[in-house]
């Protein structure tokens, strides 16, 4: 088995919070600075920066799996991430379908800027990304896993867009295997108030919108290969 380093939420400058430093070479670059073994770029309601990521990634030697961070109806955000560019821009398409068609306001909420390959601007998102979609908490499960990816409940521990803050508890006829903690102290009291966590992985990313905070290379995820796939598979299995 393998021990890779990762952050699985970091945010390019297609997402309005994120800083216009984001860009899809910066992130793999100072990832490969950090010495991370895995990343992922998951824009708030978007995967339209994956392609370029992916592509920078390999110039790097690091792997990136392409994923979104969905904000669903109830304002809960879920990290999507999947095994393959295909599936991810599947359901891009699905949940700009779910989305509030919103114009976005540059000078409140930022650029959503859009690369290609040579991490070069080629356009903007026109409309609002951080809004919350037609999508419930309870759909998502089945909404990634038909396209082979993983679902994992953002910033559980966060007082603002979380699963338990937003719905007040963690749902009995859940399935997801994995959570996400930004203050790991946190983690045994919410394991204690909610035992559910005590099936799952516990992931702590970065959730990064500027390139210093995106993760040191100290927590790792045990799999059997070095893929996205692979590494999604592993933490598919409920502890």
């Amino acid at each position: 088995m393998m021990h890779l380093t990762y952050d699985l939420h970091i945010h390019s400058c297609l997402s309005p919070c994120g800083d216009k430093d984001m860009t899809p070479a910066n992130i793999t670059g100072m990832a490969a600075v950090k010495g991370l073994d895995v990343i992922a770029v998951t824009d708030h309601n978007s995967c339209k920066n994956c392609g370029p990521l992916l592509a920078m990634a390999r110039e790097y030697g690091i792997t990136a799996i392409p994923g979104m961070e969905l904000c669903t109806e109830e304002e809960v955000h879920v990290v999507c991430l999947f095994p393959d560019l295909y599936a991810a821009m599947d359901f891009d398409s699905y949940v700009y379908s779910k989305m509030l068609q919103i114009p976005n306001r540059e000078k409140i909420f930022g650029e959503q800027l859009l690369y290609n390959e040579n991490d070069t601007v080629i356009g903007k998102e026109p409309n609002l990304l951080i809004c919350n979609t037609a999508i419930r908490f309870d759909e998502v499960f089945d909404l990634t896993a038909e396209r082979g990816g993983l679902m994992i409940p953002a910033h559980i521990d966060k007082t603002a867009n979380s699963l338990i803050a937003n719905l007040g508890f963690v749902p009995p006829d859940s399935r997801f295997t994995c959570a996400e903690f930004k203050d790991m102290a946190r983690l045994p009291e919410l394991r204690g108030k909610n035992p559910y966590l005590n099936h799952c992985h516990i992931l702590s990313n970065s959730d990064a919108h500027y390139l210093e905070y995106i993760n040191e290379p100290e927590f790792t995820i045990e799999t059997a290969e070095n893929t996205p796939k692979a590494i999604l598979e592993a933490l598919k299995i409920a502890k």
